[in-house]
């Protein structure tokens, strides 16, 4: 029998928020705390203060599936500006390089196919990537230049649009670990001008979309209404791209204690992970195919 937590409302599932700019993601996730009564959120994957839009908050038990959902592709939309480079790569940080933006039409189809697919990207000096156990902006903001390397990161399509003569509307979806900051840095050093993000608004996360979000404000009033089943939803929707399988019969406690587990029929591969669902349809957890039709419980979310 699962016991409740001191500071823990019980609710367990995924909460789709619309943040505003000005927050950072440890700001919604303490407003939500509040707000919903749920000690355990956790967001899966953060959103800078100047960016606006979905972050996807995982509840209660919900939290066991983070880092599934942390690797799911993200969409952004945003505006870069041309002909400055600054030190955060966004409008938020000191000017350190401009350039005359060139005057002529651009190959943006060229470019754009230039930072599309498997690409290496050096992250932004402010980022959250360790150098040496430190946080980049840690030592950035300590006067020193963080040594980054070029990593592989995925952008699996990218439009992008000239509005004026400096700007370009810039829409793209990717895999995790890429920043778009750095795209828009490093597009501009493609057309040489240099550029930095001026906006950033995420549209998309996995499965879900922005159209379907709430402002963190808003879940005070479906607290008091007593209404907050209607904004949190199943966990397992934030990995319905995942492939399932169905447990054989009462093999749910096998999978709690860790044990292999029978699922009906053994058409998943070895080594495929799988959303695992009881004989009664219910949601247990996440597991690896152990062998064809058998699995062992990564993560369980049901009764834990």
């Amino acid at each position: 029998m699962s016991r409740r937590r001191k500071g823990d409302s019980g609710l367990t599932g995924v909460l789709l928020i619309d943040k505003e700019p000005g927050w950072t993601s440890h700001d919604v996730v303490a407003r939500s705390r509040r707000l919903t009564g749920q000690r355990r959120i956790g967001h899966t994957g953060a959103l800078d203060p100047m960016a606006t839009g979905l972050l996807v908050l995982c509840l209660g038990r919900a939290t066991r599936l983070v880092e599934y959902m942390m690797s799911s592709e993200k969409a952004y939309e945003g505006e870069i500006a041309l002909g400055q480079e600054t030190a955060t790569d966004d409008a938020e940080g000191e000017p350190t390089r401009t350039a005359a933006v060139p005057a002529g039409d651009l190959d943006l189809k060229e470019i754009a196919r230039q930072f599309t697919g498997e690409i290496m990207q050096t992250p932004p000096a402010y980022s959250a990537v360790k150098v040496e156990g430190r946080r980049a902006y840690a030592v950035a903001r300590g006067g020193e230049t963080p040594e980054l390397r070029p990593r592989p990161v995925r952008v699996t399509s990218l439009l992008l649009e000239r509005t004026s003569p400096d700007r370009l509307r810039v829409d793209v979806r990717c895999g995790p670990g890429m920043y778009v900051r750095s795209l828009a840095r490093d597009i501009g050093r493609a057309i040489g001008c240099g550029a930095h993000l001026a906006s950033l608004r995420r549209t998309g996360s996995g499965p879900f979309d922005v159209r379907d979000a709430v402002p963190v404000e808003a879940l005070g009033a479906f607290a008091g209404a007593d209404k907050l089943d209607e904004v949190v939803r199943p966990a397992d929707e934030g990995i319905a791209e995942t492939a399932a399988a169905i447990l054989t019969t009462s093999h749910a406690e096998q999978i709690r204690s860790g044990q292999l587990a029978w699922t009906r029929g053994g058409f998943l591969r070895p080594a495929t992970l799988a959303r695992l669902y009881g004989a009664d349809g219910s949601f247990v957890g996440v597991g690896q195919v152990d062998e064809p039709g058998r699995v062992r419980a990564l993560k369980v979310v049901a009764g834990a």
